[in-house]
């Protein structure tokens, strides 16, 4: 048996400002017409003889989860983390929700790519008789560059199908490694990890006793949650945070690797996204409403307006409608500064994009000003909103396609394209679609305080908060 666990509770800061804390690089669709998240689900899939995926994510994000399971069409247990706690507790959560069967657990973050996923798959397959035999089998990827963003494996003596890890070795500077890729034996550390779990228990109880102490109230106290499997918060906030490799895999005597030549990248940075991407005659990769002239080896990325390069090499410059980045690709590293700088000043930039995802739907603000703010909003065909009040702001709706019902107090109308209704402050109210097409309309609302916090739910289909 075979269970894939994939890891999601990332931010990946260093792609802001596509990627942010509400809607981080693993929901994103950075290459090709599925998220990272989704190619991780396929790629689980397409295990022979694997079980659907458990999935570690961040409570924030769990419809957005949920969501990209149902444009697959796929099955998972979903696990909430109600804190960032690092991989090492989320792992061994992992293994002791499914000690019983003692499943071989298949490791895989959400946020990397594979160019080949056919390679993943038979590296796995040559891994699985090491994992049986009591290895913590890693994936030691073909290094093509001499890259300093990466970890690095060291390779020791041979073993069937694969080597023993001589040591881990942190992120090194361009010289050193440049010297591993000319000595050969030197591998980068995909974080991809396949190991019965009853294994990776020893060896947590060995090496980080103190995690699995913390984790197992947690395991013995989940409960469901609709579609999701809820973890005890306070519990779960004890747990010491820790990474998998500095917890276990770094320390362990089992660990074993396998070679890994798959196209694979962690896309932990825009350079990484340049290199990983489609480029054109001069090595530039464009997305989106994108004009370049004389311009060459850089990442240029429209998500709203029209962006013109001119005479540019090695920029990256990347417009959202609410931030654009400019740097040079030998900086791109540095972007977390960046986002850092706008946490420390509370700039929502940091955090939420002006389009933002909710289980009915999604919103946009397309206009924002001192007392009044613009918004475009989508609802999903029969879905609806919680019944709410604002205690600062006041809203106008204007239909802009599709049907709307609306409840204002206690009357209940039906709104068609270009009809309107007015909620006054301190009004509970409620927006559905009963229709079979999606429901676009255009809010404008007015007041004193227009933050999404001012928000009290009365009723909610989702399990949100409800304030009485």
């Amino acid at each position: 048996m075979l269970q894939p666990v994939i890891l999601s509770g990332g931010k990946g800061s260093r792609l802001w400002p596509l990627s942010r804390d509400i809607h981080p690089k693993q929901y994103l669709r950075v290459r090709g017409d599925k998220t990272l998240f989704q190619q991780a689900l396929e790629r689980a899939r397409s295990i022979p003889g694997a079980e659907a995926p458990m999935v570690l994510c961040n409570n924030e994000h769990r419809f957005l989860v949920a969501e990209q399971l149902r444009e697959l069409d796929a099955q998972a247990s979903i696990i909430l983390e109600p804190a960032a706690r690092n991989t090492a507790p989320a792992v061994t959560l992992a293994a002791l929700l499914r000690r019983e069967q003692d499943p071989l657990l298949l490791v895989l973050p959400a946020d990397h790519l594979i160019m080949h996923p056919a390679a993943l798959v038979e590296a796995v397959q040559q891994a699985e008789q090491l994992a049986r035999n009591g290895r913590l089998v890693t994936f030691g990827v073909v290094p093509e560059h001499a890259e300093t963003g990466y970890g690095y494996l060291e390779a020791g003596s041979e073993l069937e199908n694969g080597f023993s890890v001589k040591r881990f070795i942190e992120k090194p500077d361009q010289k050193t490694a440049a010297s591993y890729l000319e000595r050969g034996g030197y591998y980068w550390n995909s974080g991809m990890v396949l190991m019965r779990a009853s294994t990776f228990l020893d060896e947590v109880e060995q090496h980080a006793p103190d995690i699995l102490e913390a984790c197992r109230p947690v395991a013995e106290a989940t409960y469901r949650d609709l579609d999701f499997i809820r973890l005890d918060e306070q519990a779960f906030e004890r747990c010491p945070s820790r990474s998998l490799d500095y917890a276990v895999m770094e320390k362990t005597a089992r660990c074993a690797m396998v070679r890994l030549d798959a196209g694979w990248s962690d896309l932990g940075s825009w350079s990484s996204l340049h290199q990983a991407g489609e480029k054109d005659d001069q090595g530039n990769v464009i997305i989106g409403d994108v004009l370049a002239f004389e311009s060459s080896d850089c990442y240029l990325h429209s998500e709203k307006r029209l962006l013109a390069a001119v005479g540019l090499r090695d920029i990256i410059a990347v417009e959202t409608p609410d931030a654009i980045l400019v740097g040079h690709r030998s900086q791109a590293q540095h972007v977390r500064a960046v986002v850092e700088r706008l946490k420390h000043e509370k700039r929502p930039e940091a955090v939420r994009h002006s389009k933002e995802y909710r289980p009915w739907g999604s919103f946009e603000c397309i206009a924002r000003e001192n007392r009044f703010q613009v918004k475009r909003i989508m609802v999903k065909p029969g879905q609806t909103l919680s019944l709410q009040m604002h205690h600062h702001r006041a809203e106008h709706w204007i239909v802009v396609n599709g049907t709307a019902r609306v409840t204002v107090g206690e009357a209940v109308t039906l709104l068609s394209e270009d009809q309107s209704t007015y909620i006054p402050i301190g009004q509970k109210h409620r927006l559905e679609n009963p229709g079979k097409i999606p429901l676009e309309l255009i809010e404008i609302q007015t007041g004193a305080y227009l933050g999404e916090d001012d928000i009290v739910r009365l009723e909610d289909v989702y399990g949100r908060e409800i304030q009485n």
